[in-house]
């Protein structure tokens, strides 16, 4: 059974089963590597942390989780990917940094349903190009 079904094209709605996905256009320049994320918050965090009194099990953890308040900028992931090295663009795809294709994200583990996504909308007749 599916997890949702189009019933008709016809529905009332805001909502569209249209995916139209820009194309990117790289830069002529490759940013700097410091570009591409801003850890600023990430910093702060991690100085409070080093300079506290919990143990390093703790220290370890509070890590770990002071990395989700670091910002990448993902224009200039995808420039700094057009100009990196095979190895690197490899390691960046396996990361989702960037996405290059559907069968790149269903490889990497990233996309689960497309399966069942692809069926509706070939089902309701529409298309992703």
């Amino acid at each position: 059974m599916p997890l949702f079904e189009v019933k008709s094209k016809e529905i009332d709605s805001k909502y569209t089963m249209r995916v139209k996905i820009p194309q990117y256009l790289p830069s002529n320049k490759k940013p700097f590597i410091e570009e591409l994320t801003n850890t600023q918050k990430y910093g702060k965090f991690i100085a409070h942390i080093n300079n506290s009194n919990v143990s390093e099990e703790e220290k370890k953890f509070l890590k770990f989780a002071a990395s989700r308040h670091i910002i990448f900028n993902y224009a200039k992931i995808a420039d700094y990917y057009a100009h990196a090295d095979a190895e690197m663009q490899k390691l960046m795809e396996e990361s989702a940094l960037v996405i290059i294709d559907i069968n790149d994200a269903i490889v990497n583990g990233y996309v689960k349903l497309s399966k069942d996504i692809e069926r509706i909308m070939e089902e309701s007749g529409e298309t992703t190009e």
